[in-house]
């Protein structure tokens, strides 16, 4: 499974910026692709999932600012922010995943695309 990020970029706060992640390969095996992100300093961090049953989880800093869904017949995941913050800032990776547990730690994933820098001015 391959996985490629785009769309971030600068964004003053208070703004929105959509996130997209293409895949391609086996794909079928999959059961949940993710965005992680990671602040200069800081761990890593989950920000979303979507499982193939299509259930969504939000990390506690973006819940309720943040929007995740996927489009099979384009082969892209998307992550909407709204209502951006400075704390936003980070590179932000997608994952993809095999597993059926812990969708929240960035090890349970096996597949992780180049990331993008989101960057949000005060």
């Amino acid at each position: 499974v391959q996985l490629q990020a785009s769309g971030g970029g600068l964004v003053q706060a208070g703004g929105s910026l959509r996130l997209s992640c293409a895949f391609s390969g086996n794909i079928l095996s999959i059961n949940a692709m993710s965005w992680f992100r990671q602040a200069p300093g800081k761990q890593r961090e989950f920000v979303a999932v979507i499982r193939n049953s299509g259930t969504r989880n939000f990390g506690d800093s973006v819940k309720g600012r943040v929007a995740i869904s996927r489009d099979n017949a384009k082969n892209t995941m998307y992550l909407q922010m709204n209502r951006l913050k400075p704390e936003d800032t980070a590179v932000y990776y997608c994952a993809a995943t095999q597993g059926n547990r812990a969708y929240e730690t960035d090890t349970s994933y096996g597949y992780w695309g180049q990331g993008t820098l989101v960057t949000v001015s005060s």
